[in-house]
């Protein structure tokens, strides 16, 4: 008879169809818990710049091009406008002070000159010939009153003998008022004189040393003319050296014209230009490096000029101890401004990479050496050689510093 053959749950196709299904999942589990789905690109491991992180002295400066000029500068100046008429001395050329540079020639001003010195000697004379008036007027009045004093000495003499005679009873009483009246006419008249002596001594003497002192400032006037027109002969205001003096035999030249300047050899300066984005930070006293001729120089900022021109403003920066030897006027040369004193800092090398990232983030290599991933990271401070680094990195990671340009924004290099 038939017996009834039980089902299998396990058959092979189910098993075979279940741990298909499972394989399938645990794929699925896998692409999305461990498989990395960040882009990448693979790049030349040789066509990078790779650079360790280090911790090390780190001090801020900038760099800055200096061009030497003499310690102590004199500029020359046309103080009067005219033609150049003659050269004594060319550019370059040593001068001691009072030495004739230049010759300048002005027809107007000297035919001006010539007017004004004859108005003055005019009225120089005319002011001489009233104090001559005034001594004739002064002994007109000593004559007059040696002459009343002579009258009143007849006129008393003949008094007197009237009233002598009138009292003897000779002259009669009219003749005798009459000697009288003579007599006080001519006191009077001499009180009158003596009066007007005295008032005319004081207006006098008062005239006469307003007149003196009209012609003294006559006198300082013409000295003054004559100087000023000296200033048409432009000398040298010290010992030095002539220098920027580009002037030709027959141009004109304005007043108040610089016409070259005169260098006083005591020392060198470095006149430097300076981005008008450290104004703020640039400060008397702050110290810069300078290398020359396989040696470090010392100097420091003496005078900061605060207009900005072009985007940049001057300082002048003098030398500390020792000045480079065989430097020239006009010479150019590069120094670090220094911001801060060297201290202990986390630092990287400056490269290509900043300018895709403003240093907010870079390529870090693995240990490996296989790949370099993109990490967020904190840059403080610069110089022209390293960043320092605030956050994001430890020292001995390597970090990929040339440009980023053809990366992208992949946030895995692979290194191949």
């Amino acid at each position: 008879m038939d017996r009834i053959i039980e089902k299998k749950k396990w058959t092979t196709k189910k098993i075979l169809q279940y741990a298909a299904i499972a394989v399938f999942v645990f794929f699925l589990l896998y692409l999305f818990l461990f498989l990395d789905r960040s882009s990448r690109l693979n790049i030349d491991k040789n066509q990078v710049t790779i650079a360790t992180v280090t911790s090390d002295n780190f001090q801020e400066f900038i760099p800055v091009d200096g061009v030497v000029q003499p310690q102590t500068t004199i500029y020359i100046d046309a103080t009067l406008g005219g033609t150049v008429e003659k050269k004594y001395i060319e550019d370059g050329a040593e001068v001691k002070k009072g030495d004739t540079i230049l010759k300048l020639s002005n027809a107007n001003m000297q035919l001006s000159y010539m007017d004004q010195e004859t108005r003055m000697y005019d009225a120089i004379n005319n002011l001489q010939n009233s104090r001559i008036a005034l001594e004739q007027n002064k002994f007109l009045r000593q004559k007059e009153i040696t002459n009343l004093l002579y009258q009143i000495d007849e006129v008393e003499r003949e008094y007197e003998r009237a009233q002598k005679l009138y009292d003897e009873g000779v002259y009669t009483l009219k003749e005798y008022q009459d000697a009288l009246r003579d007599h006080e006419f001519s006191s009077k008249q001499l009180s009158i004189s003596l009066e007007l002596q005295r008032l005319d001594s004081i207006s006098t003497e008062d005239q006469k040393r307003q007149i003196s002192a009209s012609v003294e400032r006559m006198k300082t006037n013409l000295t003054l003319l004559r100087s000023n027109m000296e200033k048409l002969l432009v000398r040298a205001p010290a010992d030095g050296v002539l220098s920027s003096f580009n002037v030709e035999i027959g141009e004109t030249r304005s007043a108040g014209e610089r016409l070259g300047q005169i260098d006083i050899m005591d020392g060198y300066k470095m006149r430097t230009n300076i981005d008008e984005r450290y104004v703020s930070r640039v400060v008397q006293g702050q110290e810069a490096e300078l290398d020359f001729g396989g040696k470090t120089y010392q100097l420091y900022v003496n005078k900061i000029y605060t207009g900005v021109i072009g985007g940049a403003f001057q300082v002048d920066m003098f030398f500390k101890d020792e000045v480079p030897d065989n430097v020239r006027r006009g010479q150019t040369i590069q120094m670090r401004l220094q911001f801060s004193t060297p201290a202990e800092a986390l630092i990287l090398k400056r490269g290509g990479f900043f300018q895709q990232t403003g240093g907010n983030w870079v390529y870090v290599v693995d240990p490996s050496g296989d790949y370099a991933v993109k990490r967020n990271i904190k840059l403080g401070r610069q110089n022209t050689r390293y960043y320092e680094i605030l956050e994001g990195l430890e020292p001995g990671e390597e970090v990929i510093i040339s440009s980023y340009d053809n990366f992208g924004s992949k946030d895995k290099l692979v290194l191949k």
